[in-house]
């Protein structure tokens, strides 16, 4: 059974384990199976995203096989129901891609936010409602420079670049400060849809030793 955590349980484990795994996948068998890859070869922190298919099925299955120190959340949480559905599931932690309503929902029912967020204004509003963290979605939009500019107004705001974050920039990210990084398909490749689960793994202990995580 996955750990529940709060949000400063989250943020804690953001800077400790430096790696968030995102699965997304066509496959819902494949999902499950590249969550459980990511599990044995050492990522602890990982969202399920609702975008995927059959994705809270996914999420109840990761939630009842995986050990007490993986930490599993629900990612493209919109709405209110996909709020509700994502802590049914099992998720103990909510990913959104922006302010809406699932944001909101989600802290209601006691889930610690990752919430997205791209311009000033947007992580003034995600901070203000209480997110445990932000999302720089897409962070490929602005860059290694851009989360650097606004680290100048933000010191304090704890940065998650998420959206064209490659292994091969993984390092840039984290020393202009940001406390982790999401890695989606640069990381799962196309195991989540049935595909390489040896090539998965290789990326895994390539990330592992690039974030520097215990």
């Amino acid at each position: 059974m996955v750990t529940g955590v709060q949000p400063h349980d989250l943020l804690d484990l953001l800077r400790a384990r430096r790696l968030l795994a995102i699965v997304r996948g066509d496959d819902p068998a494949a999902a499950l199976r590249s969550v459980e890859v990511l599990a044995e070869e050492g990522v602890t922190l990982m969202e399920v995203s609702l975008s995927g298919a059959d994705a809270l099925s996914v999420i109840r299955k990761a939630a009842s096989a995986l050990g007490a120190g993986v930490h599993l959340g629900a990612g493209t949480v919109l709405t209110a129901r996909d709020a509700v559905a994502a802590r049914d599931a099992g998720a103990t932690f909510a990913v959104t891609p922006g302010l809406g309503e699932g944001v909101d929902e989600a802290l209601r029912l006691g889930l610690p936010v990752l919430a997205g967020a791209m311009t000033p204004t947007e992580v003034i509003a995600a901070t203000a409602r209480g997110a445990a963290a932000v999302k720089l979605f897409p962070a490929s939009a602005g860059g290694v420079s851009y989360l650097r500019a606004l680290r100048d107004p933000f010191p304090a705001v704890p940065f998650v670049p998420v959206g064209g974050v490659g292994l091969d920039t993984v390092r840039d990210y984290l020393e202009a400060g940001a406390v982790a990084v999401g890695l989606g398909s640069p990381l799962l490749g196309d195991a989540p849809r049935g595909g390489d689960l040896d090539g998965l793994r290789r990326r895994i202990r390539t990330a592992l030793d690039l974030v520097g995580a215990p």
